[in-house]
């Protein structure tokens, strides 16, 4: 004859009222986290949307390579442009070229007469363009024959860098059509020392 062992468990005591209390705010904080949580991730993810779509379709953020903006712009800038509008003399503009941006100095438009001396000095419709943004002045990559007359519908930019700079200058770079315009560059946010509005 098998013995049979009798089961004792012990009897737990019932919560007491401060302990469900605990546990209900307990229970009650998790899901408000929760909550919060969610809340947050999806209002950074429409803010960061909303930036993106802002940055391509009204305000590129473009970085500088290369030295053909020294000394206004310098290689690792960030810069902010504005799509649209009109482009003036000494804007300064961001365009496509070859499937990559460039960035140059607006110096005449449709219709007017550009001419430069063997020294780099400039002049439009034969009065000299005053450049206070330049160090230096030179000729450079010019092959086109001077003086120049813009055609309908472009703008004749140049670099601030005169001797580096390929630009409307050098007929394989040409004169810029509007659609090619990205933007004009109106404001530095890097480095730091730097911050601020671009002439």
């Amino acid at each position: 004859m098998r013995n049979k062992r009798s089961k004792i468990t012990a009897i737990k005591e019932p919560p007491t009222v401060e302990q469900l209390e605990q546990e209900f705010n307990r229970e009650r904080y998790k899901k408000r986290y929760n909550r919060v949580l969610r809340s947050t991730v999806y209002t950074l993810i429409t803010v960061a949307a909303a930036a993106v779509l802002v940055a391509t379709l009204f305000l590129p953020v473009l970085r500088i390579y290369g030295t053909s903006m020294t000394p206004t712009m310098t290689d690792g800038d960030i810069v902010v442009s504005v799509k649209g509008g009109s482009f003036e003399r000494g804007d300064i503009i961001a365009f496509w070229f070859n499937n990559k941006i460039l960035i140059k100095r607006v110096i005449a438009q449709a219709g007017e007469w550009v001419d430069i001396d063997e020294e780099g000095n400039v002049s439009i419709n034969d009065e000299p363009l005053e450049e206070p943004y330049l160090t230096e002045r030179a000729l450079g990559e010019c092959d086109i024959e001077l003086p120049y007359q813009v055609p309908e519908g472009r703008v004749f930019v140049m670099g601030d860098h005169r001797s580096t700079s390929s630009d409307s200058r050098n007929s394989a770079v040409g004169c810029v059509a509007e659609e090619q315009i990205v933007g004009k560059l109106v404001f530095r946010v890097w480095p730091y020392s730097g911050f601020g509005p671009l002439k």
